[in-house]
């Protein structure tokens, strides 16, 4: 998993910035990107926010990451930043409900929210939320793994992340649809196990019991898609098909190596971009327009994809190009559709 996360890295070093608005006015913009906790999905917030810092003239936009995935290790975590001078915040919510407090103490000295990864349940105090359709991301994979599985009844295995995060339930409920819709049935679904030790535990248990039970997998969470991964693997006869979920590079291998036949790509770098540069505009001035056509999900109705895609074999190779186009896709429309700037 850390090859997986160092080749990303290396790879954004190298100028995944989209760099469409070139080099901006310097700005007293100091932004805090704040994960609910330890997890190898944000790791691409620092980079993102990195760029914007060069792209967009921002003074800051640095990567602060709680010690435990606890909402009052983030909660003390944000009132700290809050008082060495930040001003602007991309949040992934550690509960959507419990943060919301933390977010309007946060607004109310002045300084920009912004949700992005997962959403504050409405009302809140940020501005919007950016991050991945999730339920359209599972479902999309769900359907896609009913492909790959082919006619007839199929059993699948759900393996999803933490309870405690808002989109575990959205993805839960997508997969079912999903499964139901092409007259397959979800027969398990693991969760709260988007943690190393929890994930082999679980999942290598679950299958030594039932693998003969299994048709197809669908892993809607980082962790639980590296460890399914390297399970297919040791079991070694590729009858169970899986569809993983992220971009670490155990689960790249494995497609490459036919023991996993995809991975739904989310946008975690445009989060952290787009975020920033979203922050910094807001300062700067602009308003969200009334008028900007969010989309609605179950904890709130400003919501804004940050893009998700479907790879298989034949694209692994470049799919930092996929996160890429996403971003660049995003960023080009934003003010336009989303911003009132005097």
């Amino acid at each position: 998993m850390l090859n997986g996360l160092r080749s990303f890295a290396a790879v954004t070093a190298l100028g995944m910035s989209v760099g469409l608005a070139g080099i901006a006015q310097a700005s007293d913009t100091t932004v805090a990107l704040v994960p609910g906790g330890p997890h190898p999905y944000f790791a691409a917030w620092e980079q993102g926010g990195a760029d914007a810092v060069k792209e967009f003239g921002l003074q800051s936009a640095d990567y602060k990451v709680p010690q435990k995935w606890e909402l009052a290790q983030q909660n003390q975590l944000l009132e700290s930043l809050l008082s060495q001078g930040y001003n602007g915040f991309v949040i992934f919510p550690g509960d959507p409900v419990g943060s919301v407090s933390t977010a309007e103490e946060l607004t109310s000295n002045d300084a920009t929210v912004i949700a992005a990864g997962g959403c504050f349940k409405d009302p809140s105090s940020a501005a919007f939320c950016l991050g991945t359709d999730t339920g359209n991301s599972a479902y999309i994979g769900t359907k896609e793994l009913a492909r790959i599985m082919g006619p007839g009844k199929k059993r699948i295995l759900h393996l999803t992340g933490f309870l405690v995060d808002p989109n575990t339930q959205l993805r839960i409920d997508a997969v079912k649809k999903a499964a139901e819709e092409t007259g397959n049935e979800v027969v398990q679904v693991i969760a709260d196990i988007d943690a190393p030790e929890p994930a082999e535990e679980k999942i290598n248990a679950y299958l030594a019991a039932h693998a003969s039970e299994v048709d197809g997998v669908i892993a809607t969470a980082w962790v639980p898609s590296v460890v399914a991964a390297n399970a297919l693997r040791k079991i070694g006869d590729k009858r169970i098909k899986m569809v993983g979920i992220d971009h670490d590079q155990v689960v790249l291998q494995a497609i490459k190596d036919g023991f996993v036949d995809g991975t739904m790509l989310q946008n975690p770098y445009g989060q952290a971009y787009v975020g920033s540069y979203a922050v910094n505009k807001l300062r700067s001035g602009c308003t969200i327009k009334a008028d900007a056509p969010f989309k609605t999900n179950a904890l709130t109705s400003k919501f804004i994809d940050s893009g998700t895609a479907f790879i298989d074999a034949s694209q692994v190779d470049s799919y930092v190009n996929s996160m890429r186009d996403e971003t660049k896709k995003l960023l080009e429309s934003f003010d336009a559709t989303y911003l009132s700037c005097n």
